[in-house]
């Protein structure tokens, strides 16, 4: 089964993209970030039609997740109790015995900002509240856009970028953090070719000389990380007209 993480940075602009990708593609589970609907707007219809449950957390313009699957959704959560908050960036679901979470989280703005601080402490408690998760529910999952490179290998330019946002030493020591709860990062569980990114600037034709940062990332617990047989980038869905910035990520686990 195919489990995947994709931050379509509007769904109203990338809804045809979508629709497309989980025809050819056929994910077994989906989790989409930056959906940036309101939860009346949202194409529920449209992904049924597809042939997958889905849930949904959104709001007006700014932040939203959804989690779509060819199987029921229970159990549904939306948010961190250890994090009240106004904006829509976690939602949870069960899934075919797997928990899975998806996750967007904040971008930090600029090291320093008040922005950044809330990167910080959203991501402590997000931290806080995983050590309950992994231990309820043994076979779990978080994806989605981190907003965080773990380390050099995931930058295309680690100098130019050491110490600014995404790639700030407090923000990997929480990205530990969050690994430390007893997660793995799918995507190292094997080898892959350097300089592989999951984002890539709009400007300065970042996609195509390759200027990108590896942010979006598929964390497996220990009993699932066991299942996984592969993970991947999907780069061909950036090479789209009109593509989101972002790249699916995406784990294969076996049943």
């Amino acid at each position: 089964m195919e489990l995947a993480s994709w931050n379509v940075n509007s769904l109203k602009v990338r809804l045809p993209q979508l629709l497309e990708w989980l025809i050819v593609r056929q994910p077994d589970i989906v989790c989409l970030q930056e959906t940036k609907l309101e939860d009346a707007k949202f194409p529920r219809l449209e992904i049924e039609a597809a042939g997958y449950s889905v849930a949904f957390a959104g709001q007006k313009t700014y932040n939203g997740v959804a989690l779509l699957a060819r199987q029921p959704l229970v159990d549904i959560a939306i948010g961190n109790r250890y994090f009240p908050d106004p904006q829509q960036r976690l939602i949870a679901a069960t899934i075919g015995g797997i928990r899975v979470i998806c996750a967007y989280v904040p971008n930090g703005q600029e090291v320093g900002s008040e922005k950044y601080a809330y990167k910080l402490a959203w991501l402590a408690a997000l931290a806080r509240w995983l050590r309950e998760e992994v231990v309820a529910y043994p076979h779990l999952a978080i994806a989605g856009d981190f907003n965080i490179a773990p380390d050099d290998r995931d930058v295309h330019n680690p100098v130019a970028w050491a110490g600014k946002i995404l790639c700030s030493e407090a923000e990997r020591t929480a990205f530990r953090a969050l690994l430390d709860c007893g997660l793995k990062d799918s995507f190292r569980l094997f080898d892959q070719p350097e300089k592989s990114f999951s984002w890539w600037d709009y400007r300065m034709l970042g996609f195509q000389k390759n200027l990108g940062l590896r942010i979006d990332h598929l964390l497996l617990s220990t009993l699932l990380a066991q299942r996984c047989t592969a993970s991947m980038i999907d780069r061909e869905m950036r090479k789209h007209e009109r593509p989101s910035d972002h790249a699916p990520v995406i784990a294969v686990l076996e049943p």
